[in-house]
C-alpha cells in the first residue's frame, strides 16, 4: 500500500487567518495560539495576514472569497459560538461549520474549522488557554498538515497522469 503525504516548505507559502470579534476576548487567544504554531512549524511571519469578521456567521464568506483568489496556501478560521438561552447558538454554529466546509470543497485550498462551540465561557477559555491544548494552534497544525496532503496528492496524481 503507498501512503501519501507531501512534503514542502510553507515558508513561501501564504496563510490567512479568519478571525471573529465575537467573544474577542477568547478568539484573540485563538489567533495567538494559531500565530505562533505556524511559526513554529516554518511559516514565514510576512506571509500570515489576519482578517477580521464581525462575527461567526461571516467567517465562511470571508474564506471562500480568500479561497477563490488563489493567494493563500490554507485559511484557518477561528470564533467562539457560545450557547445561550435561545437557539441562536445552533443556526450560527452550523451555518459556520456549513459554509467553511463548503468553502474548502469549493475551492481547492484547505480552510480549517477551528470556530470554538461550546456550552460555556468557561469550556471555551479551556481551549484557548496558552501551550498544550489551545484549539487555534491545533487549527494551524491541522492547516500544514492538510496543505501537505494536497501537495502529496497533487504529486502522485501528477505521476500517475504521466505513466499514461
Amino acid at each position: 500500500m503507498n501512503e501519501i503525504t507531501g512534503q514542502i516548505d510553507i515558508r513561501e507559502h501564504k496563510f490567512a487567518i479568519v478571525a471573529s470579534r465575537f467573544n474577542d476576548f477568547i478568539v484573540e487567544k485563538l489567533v495567538a495560539g494559531t500565530h505562533r504554531q505556524l511559526l513554529d512549524l516554518g511559516a514565514n511571519d510576512d506571509n500570515l495576514d489576519l482578517f477580521w469578521v464581525p462575527g461567526a456567521y461571516e467567517t465562511p464568506a470571508v474564506a471562500s472569497r480568500l479561497a477563490a483568489s488563489d493567494e493563500y496556501a490554507a485559511i484557518v478560521c477561528l470564533g467562539a459560538v457560545i450557547r445561550g438561552a435561545t437557539p441562536h447558538f445552533d443556526y450560527v454554529a452550523g451555518e459556520a461549520a456549513h459554509g467553511i466546509a463548503e468553502a474548502a470543497r469549493a475551492h481547492g485550498t484547505p480552510v480549517i474549522f477551528g470556530i470554538l462551540t461550546t456550552d460555556t465561557v468557561e469550556q471555551a477559555m479551556e481551549r484557548a488557554i496558552d501551550g498544550d491544548g489551545n484549539k487555534g494552534a491545533e487549527a494551524a497544525t491541522s492547516a500544514v498538515q492538510m496543505l501537505k496532503l494536497y501537495s502529496g496528492i497533487s504529486n502522485r496524481l501528477r505521476g500517475a497522469r504521466s505513466k499514461k
